[in-house]
């Protein structure tokens, strides 16, 4: 494989709960008209594969290199049907649908699918008011929920948690959520598009018919996880960023991802990771990403794949970046090893998602 950091074309989808935030906040440009709910930024799901855009691989597919490069591409010793992460603009100018994801054994057991979807939502812009609803609140039963569903109660069973932007929350495969409105998300998840809904609508606003409705609450209920309660987290720094400084923000973790936000302010080295590779979507202004094979330039809200094999790379912003940066984990060497040595505690490495220390 010839390494250099890859883009990809993104796919949108324009689900009912979206409006114009991705053009208008984020800056993304070449997006369609009307309503734009998401764009797919790194995606290699069925139809959705990402086509390559620059550089030697141009006009093939993602999944064209994931076969034909895994160890290269992702890591050295990976093996997967398809690349483990997909990442997503979410514009909830209005309410997300109440939902879940199948975990893994439900995906493989219900679904025939060979994972679920954990997912975790960073925060780029919420309104004053806004809030999440995440998880179950104790001591309720299927009854209990089943009714509060059909009175679209969901406050009723569900917490609700205020967020802002830099918070970020993550919610592992059954646990139901929803966030919005006025609510600016990057999305980072397994490569998966399973879901069970709550909501007497479908995701463009079409009423259903009472018999798909609750046969649709009764599936949400029937993968359903109570066990796990999210919670808006504002990451454990690394880097403080003293004035003209960058910092290092780890944001979620565990065994299927990690989420960390860089603010750059000068040229950042990363070391070579030939066990894995980063994905980068830049959520500021435009940097310089130099690396042995050449540079590219990585502009706001834009995204890129840095394989595995790629080597150290030179990150070098032109005024200040922002680069939300996701990969498969380590987590013992990628994520506990150094927030211990900075000094966090365990409870406090736990609370960033599933870390088992």
């Amino acid at each position: 494989m010839e390494p250099y950091p890859i883009k990809l074309t993104y796919h949108v989808r324009n689900y009912a709960f979206g409006e114009r935030l991705i053009p208008e906040v984020l800056g993304k440009e070449g997006v369609p008209e009307g309503v734009v709910a998401e764009t797919w930024e790194v995606s290699d799901y069925r139809e959705t594969t990402g086509i390559i855009t620059n550089g030697p691989y141009a006009d093939r597919t993602l999944h064209d290199l994931v076969l034909e490069y895994p160890d290269e591409l992702v890591g050295e010793g990976w093996r997967g049907p398809h690349f483990p992460l997909l990442e997503k603009f979410i514009d909830a100018s209005h309410m997300l649908p109440v939902h879940l994801h199948a975990d893994d054994e439900t995906a493989r057991r219900k679904h025939g699918e060979p994972h679920g979807k954990t997912e975790a939502w960073h925060i780029l812009w919420a309104a004053p008011d806004a809030t999440i609803l995440a998880g179950i609140k104790e001591g309720l039963t299927r009854d209990d929920l089943f009714e509060a569903f059909k009175e679209r109660d969901y406050d009723a069973v569900m917490p609700r948690h205020p967020i802002r932007a830099g918070d970020t929350i993550y919610v592992p495969g059954g646990v139901l959520h929803a966030f919005g409105p006025d609510t600016l998300v990057f999305e980072v998840q397994q490569t998966s598009d399973l879901g069970q809904f709550v909501m007497p609508e479908d995701l463009y606003g079409n009423p259903l018919d009472e018999e798909t409705w609750e046969a649709n609450i009764n599936a949400t209920l029937d993968e359903l996880r109570t066990d796990y309660h999210p919670r808006p987290n504002p990451g454990l720094a690394l880097e403080d960023g003293r004035p003209g400084t960058n910092r290092r923000i780890f944001c979620c973790a565990g065994p299927c991802f990690a989420l960390e936000l860089w603010t750059l302010l000068e040229p950042h080295i990363e070391p070579s990771h030939p066990k894995r590779c980063l994905t980068l979507s830049n959520v500021g202004g435009p940097a310089r990403i130099e690396y042995t094979g050449g540079t590219e330039t990585l502009g706001r809200s834009e995204s890129c794949i840095l394989p595995a094999a790629i080597g150290e790379v030179r990150i070098v912003p032109e005024r200040e970046a922002s680069l939300v940066v996701c990969y498969v984990p380590d987590l013992e060497r990628d994520v506990v090893a150094p927030l211990r040595e900075a000094g966090y505690s365990d409870e406090e490495i736990r609370d960033l998602g599933e870390i088992d220390v």
